[in-house]
């Protein structure tokens, strides 16, 4: 069994992006199930299998703990480990092959609070990967690119997992937009180049100093565009793990 998170900023479309994934792998015939870790979601674009709703509903906290939405997001937040022990029990009733995780809106509340963490431990983080969203619209600029590499980054320290990186809602960038970020992504050198131009008074030996930090994080690799609208990029994410997990295996279909 693999537990892949998808995690990211508010609007980066992880809810899009974990309907969209198990689509392509129920039409492929391999199976999978989608768990529900954020209680303050609306409305998601597919139908959780398991779903901390279950427990957790954001309007309760606020009325019992008179508090607004962002405080009960917190609280919620502290209170998803007391809820572990079953929510376990009922993936693990499913035997399946993938379990795909829709981490909350607000990234720092899953990545930053001990709950978040315990929940990868308790559920096997031997058996985990964190596909991290990246935002074409921030992607844009180099120092977007930089500023989502950072939070990359400290997600891999936090959690210490195999990581894939992923540029989501590719579709709203042109051509020469996707393959300029790609670019960037591949190479630090490119991207400290293209930061100089959008801020030439940079110190370039800061610069260097700052990239190499990065590098030594693995922040240089490949990003993954997908679309979650068009379907594009859902097999390269299904590659990209049985690679971690299976050195590129194909699953036994249904």
């Amino acid at each position: 069994m693999i537990n892949l998170y998808f995690i990211g900023s508010a609007g980066s479309g992880k809810s899009s992006l974990t309907g969209a994934f198990m689509g392509w792998m129920r039409h492929q015939g391999y199976d999978a199930i989608t768990v529900n870790l954020d209680p303050g979601i609306e409305k998601a674009p597919y139908v959780p299998d398991v779903d901390i709703r279950e427990w957790i509903k954001l309007r309760d906290i606020m009325r019992e703990y008179s508090v607004g939405p962002n405080g009960a997001q917190i609280i919620a937040a502290d209170m998803l480990a007391l809820n572990i022990n079953e929510m376990k029990e009922i993936i693990e009733s499913f035997e399946t092959e993938y379990v795909i995780f829709d981490t909350p809106g607000q990234m720092e509340l899953f990545v930053l609070r001990q709950s978040g963490k315990f929940l990868i431990d308790f559920l096997s983080a031997k058996q985990s990967i964190i596909g991290f969203l990246y935002d074409p619209i921030i992607s844009r600029t180099p120092s977007g690119l930089i500023t989502l590499m950072l939070q990359a980054a400290s997600v891999q320290v936090r959690f210490n997992v195999p990581f894939i990186s992923i540029l989501t809602k590719s579709d709203l960038l042109d051509d020469d937009e996707r393959e300029k970020i790609l670019s960037w992504g591949r190479d630090l050198m490119e991207l400290d180049s293209a930061l100089h131009n959008e801020f030439p008074a940079l110190r370039s030996q800061l610069n260097i100093e700052f990239l190499s930090a990065l590098r030594s994080f693995g922040a240089e690799q490949t990003l993954i565009p997908v679309s979650s609208t068009d379907g594009h990029g859902m097999e390269d994410i299904y590659n990209a793990a049985q690679q971690v997990y299976y050195g590129g295996e194909d699953l036994s279909k249904d």
